[in-house]
């Protein structure tokens, strides 16, 4: 299977975790309800509502109880242990609170990219580069609609090669078909470090001024 297949295989992964995002999944919040929960604990201040947040995110991400709960409440549209696409909506939607907190309009297909960037952690600033996005200068609504289709889809090609090398080098997901994961490879420490990573590059995103 070539890697632009398997790269549109994550992408559809993706796709689908956002919509999760954005609607919820039975008994979880969505992203703007999860956004309205921590800006209203934190009296509408922005910056301390995106703190309270990544850090709760964070560590929930350390709870492998938490994760292996959602993996049964989900239908994935290609094969992928339930492990990580658990952990990909649960990063998924954090960045999607921050962007919200940040006033994004997280239904416009041009934030949904740039939240799909921030999911690659530190290689978000390498992809931002390529497409003239300075990790840490907040972008402008203007800003954002001025990005292209093609653009777009370039954010997009570059987000599932980069998730692709990530979780392919923990030989751990392969998309032709599920592979087991044993003991738990995706462990506390790993979803822990790459959930604060990555909460970081939202803020830059989202929050920068």
């Amino acid at each position: 299977m070539s890697e632009l297949v398997e790269s549109n295989k994550m992408l559809q992964v993706l796709d689908w975790a956002y919509e999760k995002s954005l609607n919820g999944l039975p008994g979880t919040l969505s992203a703007e309800e999860l956004a309205d929960e921590y800006l209203n604990k934190n009296g509408g201040n922005s910056i301390k509502a995106c703190d309270s947040l990544i850090n709760w995110q964070v560590g929930k991400c350390a709870t492998s109880g938490f994760l292996s709960g959602l993996g049964g409440l989900i239908t994935l549209p290609v094969s992928i242990p339930a492990n990580i696409s658990s952990v990909i909506y649960v990063q998924m939607r954090m960045i999607a609170a921050v962007a919200y907190i940040g006033r994004y309009d997280i239904k416009d297909d041009s934030v949904k990219s740039l939240v799909y960037m921030c999911l690659t952690g530190n290689a978000a600033v390498e992809i931002g580069k390529d497409i003239g996005v300075k990790i840490g200068t907040k972008l402008t609504q203007s800003a954002i609609q001025k990005i292209s289709g093609e653009t777009i889809k370039r954010i997009n090609q570059a987000v599932g090669f980069r998730l692709l090398t990530k979780f392919g080098q923990k030989g751990i997901v392969n998309l032709g078909k599920a592979v087991p994961l044993i003991g738990g490879v995706i462990g506390g420490g790993v979803d822990l470090a790459s959930t604060k990573t990555i909460g970081k590059i939202s803020k830059k995103v989202f929050l920068s001024y």
